[in-house]
Formats: structure tokens, C-alpha cells, sequence
């Protein structure tokens, strides 16, 4: 994985599209930023990044993935790789379905996936050092370059899909205190069932995990 390291940007996820965009990089690349002013979290809305917490998107080849791994599942795969890197650390993190990164009961981070040519992008933000009202900060503390040198070597690995579901499927229970949302409308996971491509089903209603 090549990094570019930045002081401040609007967004790493912007940034690295506009570069995939403009063929200015090959894949893998990930940017990271100490600063970040114009962050985006799912559904669109903006992620409060505060100085020094890790801000980062990465952008792989979609030829590069895991045989098995469904593109609907790419959030759950990746974030849950991230999850278990973290508590390599000895972090007691838990992943809210599909996205959030939850300290006890509170988020302290997340990630997005997106698709532009052919290349899978996924954004960071995680509250390293400080979070805002709300939030939590990350119970262990590390540097950003140990942990993502830890993060990229495990992708690397090409774990199968089947074998993060089947861990990650025995910790989905945690999420049914919690809710996602749908087109702008609040769905409770109580009684949602986890599927093996990742979705969930509540109400009758497949929801996807790709976000």
C-alpha cells in the first residue's frame, strides 16, 4: 500500500477519488491526513474530525479482492478487519452493524465504501486522541503509523469473506440495541436477521450493508 501523508484536507475521500479520477495514482494508495475539515459519513453527512484523530481512505483494485467476497459486503469485510486489528491492540471495539466502531455504547468511528473505475474506496475516521460531545475516544493508545501498517498488512492477507462472516456473525447480537437507517428513516436491528452476503432483514425487507 503507498500513503500519501497530508497536513489538512477537505476530505481524504474526495481527494483520493479526484486522483483516481485524473489517473494521477496506481492502486493500492491511501491518504491520510493529520486534519481533515470536510469529512463524509454515511447517508452523507459530515464526519467532525478534531486534530489528530486518524482520518484515512485507501482505494483497492476490485480484481484485488477476496474471491468470495461480495461487493455488498465490502463495509462489514473491511471494517471488521480494522476491528480485529485494533483489538490485536488490546481493544475491547465492537462493530456496529454495518459500519460504526463502538466503544461500550458509544461510536467512536466509522467508515464508508465506494466504487469509482473499477476501484474500491474506503473511508476512515476513527477518535484517536479527542471526540466530541457524544462520541467516545478509543481505549487504547497508538500511533496512526503502527496502526495502519498493522491494518494493511492484515488486508493483505486476502482473508476469505466466509471466514470474517463467521466470526462477525457471532457478534451481531450487540447491534440489535441499536438502529440503521433507510432512505432517511430510522430502522431498529432488535429484530433484524443478519444474512450471509451481510444484509440484514427487518420487517421483511432486505437492507444492504454497502454504504
Amino acid at each position: 500500500m503507498q500513503i500519501i501523508y497530508l497536513e489538512s484536507v477537505d476530505s481524504t475521500q474526495k481527494y483520493l477519488k479526484e486522483l483516481i479520477r485524473q489517473n494521477s495514482i496506481s492502486v493500492p494508495h491511501a491518504i491520510v491526513a493529520q486534519r481533515q475539515t470536510d469529512g463524509v459519513g454515511s447517508r452523507g453527512n459530515s464526519w467532525m474530525g478534531m486534530d489528530g484523530n486518524l482520518f484515512v481512505s485507501f482505494a483497492l483494485d476490485l480484481g484485488d479482492l477476496p474471491s468470495d467476497l461480495q461487493i455488498e459486503s465490502a463495509s462489514i469485510y473491511f471494517a471488521y478487519i480494522l476491528k480485529e486489528t485494533l483489538e490485536e491492540l488490546n481493544s475491547k471495539v465492537w462493530l456496529k452493524w454495518p459500519n460504526d466502531f463502538y466503544i461500550e455504547n458509544h461510536k467512536v468511528g466509522g467508515m464508508i465504501t465506494n466504487i469509482s473505475k473499477e476501484t474500491l474506496i474506503c473511508g476512515i475516521g476513527l477518535n484517536l486522541l479527542a471526540a466530541p460531545e457524544g462520541f467516545a475516544i478509543m481505549d487504547i493508545r497508538i500511533s496512526k503509523d503502527e496502526l495502519l501498517k498493522k491494518y494493511f498488512a492484515n488486508i493483505e492477507k486476502k482473508i476469505s469473506w466466509k471466514q470474517v462472516f463467521s466470526k462477525y456473525e457471532l457478534e451481531f447480537y450487540k447491534s440489535k440495541m441499536f438502529h440503521t437507517h433507510k432512505n432517511n428513516l430510522k430502522i431498529s436491528l432488535q429484530d433484524a436477521v443478519l444474512q450471509s452476503d451481510g444484509s440484514v432483514i427487518s420487517n421483511g425487507e432486505r437492507i444492504f450493508s454497502l454504504r
